[in-house]
């Protein structure tokens, strides 16, 4: 009898197939910052936003913010601010996600970068997608099946990405309006 008892072949290639993938990691968040912010200095700040900032980038953003500490990674080259990049970690279905949200001084969406996916690859669309968020502001256009056009075979991630880049961009707002103060 074998190691494992009584169970089938079947039994022990379902339960292979139950067991959870090992994370891919397709960039670190260094060579993210590198890529986005090439010859700047990025400093990581943290932020603790009120309870009314963060009510007022919820609705802002339509979806939930969550925690209550942000890391604006701000990049400067010559001293002067080029853009800030925020690392948003989510699910896709059942497995995270971690993409980083570059956002120019005009507080506008410069890159999206993928840095880590556990779901199954073929969830992860292809780079072009990502690419259309470049340009885009915070508006009621920056939605799935409005300016976004979903991903067939990668619906959840399409929506998951579409509501990290939604967060991103309405706590950047509300971030800006506090230097402003």
């Amino acid at each position: 009898m074998s190691r494992w008892g009584s169970c089938s072949r079947a039994t022990l290639a379902l339960l292979a197939l139950a067991a959870p993938a090992r994370a891919e990691v397709l960039l670190t968040q260094a060579e993210a910052l590198k890529l986005a912010f090439p010859g700047c200095e990025v400093e990581r700040g943290t932020v603790f936003p009120t309870k009314e900032e963060l009510e007022r980038a919820r609705k802002l953003a339509g979806v939930d913010l969550p925690g209550a500490i942000f890391h604006p990674y701000v990049a400067r080259k010559d001293g002067r601010v080029v853009g800030t990049a925020y690392f948003d970690a989510h699910r896709v279905r059942t497995l995270p996600e971690t993409v980083m949200v570059v956002v120019d001084l005009e507080e506008r969406v410069q890159r999206v970068e993928v840095l880590s996916f556990d779901e199954p690859r073929e969830y992860l669309p292809r780079g072009a997608w990502y690419e259309q968020f470049r340009g885009k502001g915070l508006d009621a256009d920056l939605a799935l099946r409005r300016k976004i056009p979903p991903v067939s075979g990668a619906t959840l991630t399409a929506r998951a990405t579409t509501e990290a880049v939604r967060r991103v961009l309405a706590l950047h707002r509300i971030l800006r309006e506090r230097e402003r103060r």
